[in-house]
């Protein structure tokens, strides 16, 4: 009679079923790459749902639909559409007394902007490298994710958490990002796990906020060598965007206490104010009559969220006023909260695993934020502290740029981490050090 297989053995086939499955992460993630989900104007959303529940098919997972409502997302300045629509994965029969780990992702992308090489909604793999919109941020993640899962049930592999899956909408600069809404409806259970990270031995100490916010300033059009009774709109934006430019420089003297990533150097993080967008125009004989300008701007978790939008607004005022323009609107276009000392008891074991998943060494974890930002800001607003970080972004990977990519080591040692962190045979949580520099 076969010898009943330990836990152990059981785990170690789980992560070799993860190695022998390069094949199939790189179809998931092809088909994924194929929706479009990119943000705005987020699209996509639906179909992206569609799709997770196909690919988790065979799984054990039942399955929610979460729409955000219209009125909360809709910023006014017409740049998005569609039904904000998350999707949950629980598995069937939740084992009673299991501690849930919610897995979350956010499935919208930037758009795929220009310079690529190949087409960005079409998977393109170059040796070990996987390239396509949304590669490494982070739809690649999901496919780790499922390599994962499939795994641990062909291996029966007992685990220690139960994972629901948060497939989530607008974290790329949206209004009101779907994750905020699933926290504040109090559908988020269990201690939350992040992959909008990057594979690299860092303990999070959190984020600064992000803040979209577009101007648009109307003239009136008129023939551009008769120009009688027309009003300029791209010309008379110039003191607007001057100023800007003024408040640039003064925003960026500010720093943050947050430990800064190792690639800084000792230098200190900074509050950012970047003009991302002007929009304005259509031919050489028409003077333009409108003018849209979006700026972002990333503030620390030191900063209070009404001062840095009273300080923008105060600015456009004072640089327009007396302008010929016909008006000026504003609209808050994208919002994410900073994140602020996100470190929890469940922290050591996910440090454990990603150690033993990519084979970094525990003693070179180091603690660091960033001026990016997250949508995890909501979350803690909404009372959950604790936020555990992975992910597939590194320096060189071209995340938000043209020729994104990930490539198949780091799926596969983030399938292997996501799998040893659910395993109810990784070691005990007493038997994890946090290594604090």
């Amino acid at each position: 009679m076969p010898q009943a297989q330990s836990h152990s053995d059981r785990l170690d086939r789980a992560q070799w079923l993860v190695e022998q499955d390069a094949k199939q992460m790189a179809q998931d993630l092809a088909h994924m790459i194929a929706v479009d989900t990119s943000f705005p104007p987020g699209a996509g959303y639906g179909e992206f749902a569609d799709l997770m529940e196909s690919l988790l098919s065979g799984l054990d997972f039942v399955f929610e639909r979460v729409t955000v409502p219209d009125p909360l997302w809709q910023s006014g300045a017409g740049e998005s559409h569609g039904a904000r629509v998350n999707l949950i994965g629980r598995r069937q029969g939740l084992a009673s007394g299991r501690d849930v780990c919610g897995l979350y992702y956010h499935v919208d992308t930037v758009p795929p902007g220009d310079g690529w090489t190949s087409d960005p909604l079409t998977l393109t793999p170059r040796g070990t490298r996987w390239h396509g919109r949304g590669a490494a941020d982070m739809k690649g993640t999901i496919a780790a994710t499922l390599s994962a899962l499939r795994a641990a049930k062909a291996a029966e592999l007992p685990l220690r958490f139960e994972p629901t899956l948060l497939f989530c909408t607008d974290e790329e600069g949206g209004l009101y990002p779907g994750i905020r809404y699933l926290a504040e409806q109090g559908k988020l259970l269990g201690h939350l796990l992040n992959f909008n990270g990057g594979a690299l031995p860092r303990i999070w100490a959190g984020c600064f906020g992000s803040i979209d916010l577009l101007f648009r300033i109307h003239g009136q059009s008129a023939h551009s060598g008769d120009p009688v009774g027309g009003i300029n709109a791209i010309e008379e934006s110039l003191p607007l965007l001057n100023g800007l430019k003024a408040l640039q420089r003064q925003v960026e003297t500010r720093t943050s206490t947050m430990p800064a990533p190792p690639h800084f150097q000792g230098r200190p993080l900074q509050a950012r104010l970047t003009i991302a967008k002007v929009t304005g125009g259509s031919k050489g004989s028409t003077v333009p009559h409108q003018v849209e300008i979006l700026i972002n701007r990333r503030y620390t978790p030191d900063e209070r969220f009404e001062d840095v939008m009273a300080e923008l607004l105060a600015c456009a005022d004072k640089t327009m006023s007396g302008s010929a323009v016909l008006g000026m609107e504003h609209f808050l276009v994208g919002h994410l909260a900073p994140v602020k000392d996100p470190v929890g008891p469940h922290w050591p074991r996910w440090q454990a695993a990603l150690s033993k998943g990519f084979g970094w060494p525990l003693e070179t974890f180091s603690t660091w934020g960033s001026s990016t930002s997250s949508d995890m800001g909501w979350v803690q607003q909404a009372g959950i502290r604790e936020l555990l970080l992975g992910g597939l972004s590194r320096p060189e990977n071209h995340t938000h740029a043209a020729d994104e990519y990930t490539t198949q080591e780091d799926v596969v040692a983030l399938a292997k981490s996501i799998l040893l962190y659910l395993a109810s045979d990784f070691p005990n949580p007493e038997d994890h050090r946090t290594y604090t520099p």
